[in-house]
């Protein structure tokens, strides 16, 4: 099993030392070992965690329902409900959050057709085009 340190951990995810100590202090990092000098000693099973805190993180999750996420996960068996209807429920939220950004992508994209219809009719000394011009 390979160790990591603070250092380690923080540059392979981007994040503060503090922010790992933060999660630890709050139980999203549980059983850091330390060394004789008491400095923490991360493993595998860390990266692991983080990588579903980052996942959880970048996607809009709140951290008391990555607490209770993981709160779930450590006793499946009887929490196996709370723990789906979790996921589910963030899983909803981000094709909600996806949908409205297609919304938004389709008005920016919008924007860039009209606005090169204007630098098009500048460089050609034309009229401006209008903005029903460039419906999709």
């Amino acid at each position: 099993m390979s160790t990591y340190t603070i250092k380690e951990l923080s540059k392979l995810f981007d994040v503060q030392s503090s922010t790992l100590r933060y999660y630890e202090d709050i139980g999203l990092l549980t059983n850091v070992g330390r060394t004789d000098t008491n400095q923490r000693i991360y493993t595998d099973e860390h990266i692991a965690r983080l990588n579903a805190i980052s996942c959880f993180k970048n996607t809009g999750l709140p951290i008391s329902k990555m607490q209770d996420f993981f709160k779930y996960e450590a006793n499946l068996e009887n929490n196996i409900d709370e723990i789906i209807d979790l996921v589910t429920e963030h899983e909803k939220n981000i094709k909600e959050q996806i949908k409205k950004m297609q919304d938004e992508l389709a008005h920016i994209e919008h924007k860039v057709r009209f606005y090169n219809g204007i630098k098009e009719a500048i460089d050609k000394n034309a009229p401006w085009p209008y903005w029903d011009d460039y419906n999709i």
